[in-house]
């Protein structure tokens, strides 16, 4: 779909333009935003992110109408619905980048726009954030507005609920937009709800109540007479409307509103702007509007997926959901415990299939985690499949629910190292550094489809070994070895890894699939006569110690390679391991280093750091060289 001209939306350099339209034209500017959201996102090589983007459109429309950013704060929950804001804070020519090598970034971003006041990629963020720019705009006595954009999706975050009691028991101004698309909150409830909302978010009906509330109390008995009229009041509206919870949180509630009429939009979000404490409006949004695909399946369609040149290939995710599948026809304790990623885990392929067997606790790592050890400990034998990035939410249920308790529970690590076009916040880099130190945990990382398989198997049979604790399988995002998947799954030798290339001088052990890069690397410094040794790690914990002083023993150089951080990661266990023995073999470290890594294909972002083919031959023909640890930069 080519990218048509858009008079009026290319007209908008900045938020300042969009003040200067009437309601007319800004319904216009909507429709051409839409238009050119479809245009872009559909033709995306890479994919991006669709269904929430359309439905936000005339919010954010009415947003910046409204507030002047940057002065005022608007802070957008994980980023997903922050597109509309980004055409409309002058990235308009680059939205056809967004997510690629060296283009927009996939969220909000605050390094790459001065309208972008906090960034994030986690959901349930937003109201915390919020809070906190509330209070600093308090203490350093401005006057300024704070906004908080969040989807009803994210609201299932703990941190959500703990950012609304703390703003609420603070009193400060304060706007939270929930922009409710379905999939939690309770839908509309039809006209009464509507008119009420007209009545609430107009200044005459708070002049007219007041105006009533002050002549009952002069009539007799009128303070008796207003106490029950206020019962019976509060009593329809906790029966009829979703919004005592938010009042009896102390924000004023408005809503629930239609989120694509700008002209009720812009009046309710005036009236908010006039409030002294706290509101939460509730805007009703159809995911994916204007599209019709999207709007008739907004799951589906939340994201485009990226181009695809030739056929599917199966992923790891894929390998992961038919390892499940194996696992729970043999043995119906057999659980899977998913946070809000049936889709993104492969789960949802098999909840047809095992019915009561999958569950989905919404965006909530930490209830995950501690719901799956309790079920461990109960009897059960849960896979938590949570992505890398999100485990991190629930680290003290791993420590504290997890391992104190030995409880026999497998985590699948999804997405494990370099994810690409998401980002820094959706790398899985840390894993290994914030798993291995907890006792009673261990770790694996599978080469290929088929050790991952045979893993999964031997996960399950050490969880109900009488030494057992909780398993983590860690697999990255990326396509499979297309290796034939096994007719049966063994049990693999516990904690034990494998030489599966014999040299000499040098050797290299590798933690996870850039196995096959090192063996290529290995093949062309063998055409050059010169033969390395590589091995295939498969544990992290626990380590095979004797294969680590075995290598250090027989070779001049070991360099251990992964796609994890360098600091604390596989390496650092490597370098523990031999702190322990008297060797003169050199050591050195092959990962991801102490920084942040920017999106794009995750290609660019292994050749970044040398994780490359071509980074790995230049390491390996360094170390035979007898050269100093050379700099893990791309030498592409």
């Amino acid at each position: 779909m080519a990218r048509t001209t858009k008079p009026l939306l290319e007209s908008i350099r900045g938020p300042g333009d969009v003040k200067c339209l009437n309601i007319s034209e800004l319904r216009q500017l909507c429709a051409e935003m839409r238009q050119d959201l479809t245009e872009v996102v559909t033709a995306l090589p890479c994919g991006g992110h669709f269904g929430s983007n359309l439905g936000a459109v005339e919010l954010t429309v009415a947003l910046h109408y409204l507030f002047d950013t940057p002065t005022d704060k608007i802070v957008f929950d994980v980023g997903h619905q922050s597109y509309p804001h980004k055409m409309l804070t002058g990235r308009l020519a680059e939205l056809p980048t967004i997510r690629q090598t060296n283009g927009l970034a996939p969220f909000c971003k605050p390094a790459e726009s001065e309208h972008d006041a906090f960034g994030a990629g986690h959901g349930g963020t937003s109201i915390s954030a919020a809070v906190g720019f509330a209070l600093a705009r308090d203490q350093q006595g401005q006057n300024h507005h704070v906004v908080a954009v969040i989807g009803d999706g994210s609201l299932t975050a703990g941190q959500a609920f703990e950012g609304l009691n703390h703003g609420g028991d603070a009193g400060t101004r304060l706007i939270v937009v929930v922009n409710d698309n379905g999939m939690s909150i309770s839908p509309n409830v039809g006209a009464l709800s509507r008119y009420m909302t007209e009545l609430r978010v107009g200044k005459p009906y708070t002049t007219v109540k007041r105006y009533f509330e002050d002549a009952v109390r002069r009539l007799p008995l009128g303070e008796d007479a207003l106490s029950a009229l206020e019962r019976i009041d509060v009593s329809m509206r906790q029966a009829i409307l979703p919004h005592s919870y938010f009042e009896d949180l102390g924000y004023e509630y408005l809503g629930p509103i239609d989120g694509h009429e700008v002209d009720l939009l812009i009046r309710t979000l005036r009236y908010a702007k006039t409030r002294q404490g706290p509101v939460v409006i509730h805007v009703l949004t159809d995911k994916g509007k204007g599209y019709e695909p999207a709007e008739c399946d907004p799951g589906r369609l939340h994201a485009v997926r990226p181009k695809s040149s030739g056929p599917k290939t199966l992923a790891y995710t894929d390998i992961f959901v038919e390892g499940f599948r194996r696992l729970a026809r043999e043995d119906k304790r057999v659980m899977a415990v998913s946070a809000a990623m049936l889709d993104g885990t492969g789960l949802a392929n098999v909840v047809d299939e095992f019915p009561g067997r999958v569950l989905d606790v919404g965006m909530a790592e930490q209830h995950a985690v501690c719901t799956a050890a309790a079920l461990a400990v109960g009897g059960q034998r849960p896979i938590a499949a949570i992505y890398s990035t999100f485990l991190q939410r629930a680290y003290d249920q791993v420590l504290h629910d997890a391992a104190l308790h030995k409880a026999p529970l497998i985590l699948a690590l999804d997405r494990g190292g370099l994810v690409g076009n998401d980002g820094p916040t959706h790398h899985g880099l840390y894993d290994y550094a914030y798993l291995r130190h907890i006792p009673h945990m261990s770790i694996m990382a599978p080469a290929n489809e088929v050790e991952m398989l045979h893993m999964m198997r031997t996960a399950l049979s050490y969880v109900d070994g009488p030494v057992h604790g909780p398993v983590a399988i860690r697999y990255p995002r990326t396509a499979v070895e297309g290796l034939d998947l096994p007719a049966e799954l063994v049990d693999l030798p516990w904690g034990k890894g494998e030489i599966v290339r014999e040299g000499q001088r040098v050797a290299v052990l590798v933690a996870g699939t850039l196995l096959s890069g090192v063996v290529e690397a290995a093949e062309i410094l063998a055409r050059e006569g010169h033969e390395v040794t590589v091995a295939n790690a498969k544990f992290i914990k626990p380590l095979d110690e004797e294969l680590v002083r075995d290598l250090a023993a027989r070779h001049d150089v070991l360099i251990t390679v992964e796609e994890h951080a360098v600091v604390g990661g596989f390496g650092s266990a490597v370098a523990e391991v031999l702190a322990q023995v008297a060797s003169d073999c050199r050591l050195e470290v092959a990962g991801i280093r102490d920084e942040f890594v920017d999106h794009g294909e995750r290609a660019d972002q292994l050749a970044w750091h040398g994780l490359h083919v071509d980074g790995l031959v230049a390491r390996l023909r360094a170390a035979w060289a007898g050269e100093d640890d050379i700099s893990a930069k791309s030498v592409a």
